[in-house]
């Protein structure tokens, strides 16, 4: 059984950069994705700010191989697993047990949306092709097969968590010694269906959202596509070049609140945070950086804070909202902030918070403003708390 599982590489594209490279140099220059819509078709157009892929379909179509019938979500996916992948330079992927854990939450939803507009304006109408890859497995499914990937393939949908939900289950899969690596993350695409379901929470920001400001009236959605690639201790020797890091600990806790809210309290993030320390076998002292959950929302934001003093006490580390640049990515959230999370290890990054200007009052700490690198940070926590109280964290290490 490997004792250790870990990231040797990552991949990502999203509201920020088609790659790790462009979204590490959008943070440095201060530049979020964030902006009106022009890919999707909404009549929030305008109105809702959201963080898109900056890609048309038939551009990514183009890009992946695939028929440009595939979903959105599944062209996203491709593209961040080929960059992880390729970024371990192992080389013929065939060679070795690997398995694809992959989160979403919106599937092929939005070709389904294509095609009941055909179909209700005439029952006889619509591609019945966009509907058939409508459920969350079939963009898992689309590619694994792109990649020859034939071990063990599986997709997770826990909401917002889902994407460290599938680092979770990847590393226990490793540990077991039942697979030499596996690809482990999470991707969604924006769909009418999302931006209407979140407006009807009216937990949607008119303007750019504002994690952990005393100000903030909601969060702003977001699209992509993130992985990394966990592999066993025998793997890692065989690396042209040194592990990004490791994942050192992970948990995942329910509060069992409510449908959509985080307790008051943060209950279900205390018990992650805590569970996965101790896991990684290291004290809240030695954690150097938190990428915060930070949606941007009331409710989110204080019951992470409050979680946060709490397991903290009064020596909060730095912290700070990825999702200030990238939207909130849902069921990709995950595993793009795995990659960052794991860059800020392996590179001492401290990603920015945009756009903070007014301190929480019910928070003792606020967030980091400005982009820095080579800081010395041996322990990254990552947050990822998802609807129905479902709350997991990450712990990535030297």
């Amino acid at each position: 059984m490997s004792q250790q599982v870990w990231i040797a590489g990552g991949g990502v594209i999203c509201g920020i950069g088609k790659n790790v490279e462009e979204c590490l140099t959008s943070f440095e220059n201060m530049q979020p994705g964030i902006e009106d819509m022009h890919y999707l078709q909404s009549a929030h157009k305008g109105v809702f700010p959201v963080a898109e892929v900056k890609s048309s379909n038939a551009e990514l179509a183009a890009a992946t191989g695939l028929k440009p019938s595939t979903s959105r979500t599944a062209m996203l996916s491709l593209l961040a697993v080929q960059e992880a992948w390729q970024s371990t330079g192992l080389g013929d992927i065939k060679q070795f047990r690997v398995g694809f854990i992959s989160a979403n939450t919106v599937g092929g939803m939005d070709k389904t949306e294509d095609f009941y507009i055909d179909f209700l304006a005439n029952p006889q109408s619509g591609q019945l092709r966009h509907v058939v890859n409508h459920e969350c497995g079939a963009a898992t499914e689309i590619v694994a097969d792109a990649m020859g990937i034939k071990h063990h393939v599986s997709t997770i949908s826990t909401a917002c968590s889902s994407g460290a939900n599938a680092l979770m289950l990847g590393s226990r899969l490793i540990k077991a010694g039942m697979l030499d690596a596996v690809i482990a993350g999470g991707t969604d695409s924006l769909t009418r269906f999302t931006v209407n379901g979140f407006n009807t929470l009216m937990i949607l920001d008119q303007a750019l959202c504002r994690p952990f400001d005393d100000t903030r009236t909601g969060l702003n959605l977001g699209e992509g596509a993130g992985y990394v690639v966990l592999v066993n201790d025998e793997l890692a020797t065989k690396l042209p070049g040194k592990p990004w890091c490791k994942l050192s600990g992970f948990a995942n806790a329910n509060d069992a609140y409510h449908q959509t809210a985080s307790s008051p309290d943060g209950t279900g993030n205390y018990l992650a945070m805590k569970t996965a320390l101790e896991r990684s076998g290291i004290e809240p002292k030695d954690v150097a950086y938190i990428n915060l959950h930070g949606t941007g929302t009331a409710n989110n934001d204080v019951s992470e804070g409050i979680a946060i003093e709490r397991l903290f006490a009064g020596a909060t580390p730095p912290a700070s909202s990825t999702k200030s640049f990238t939207g909130h990515t849902l069921g990709a959230s995950g595993g793009i902030e795995a990659v960052f999370s794991s860059l800020a290890v392996r590179d001492g990054i401290i990603y920015p918070n945009a756009r903070f200007q007014h301190q929480m009052k019910e928070l003792s700490f606020s967030p980091v403003t400005t982009f820095s690198k080579g800081n010395d940070l041996p322990h990254v926590v990552s947050n990822s708390f998802g609807f129905g109280g479902n709350c997991s964290s990450l712990v990535f290490s030297r």
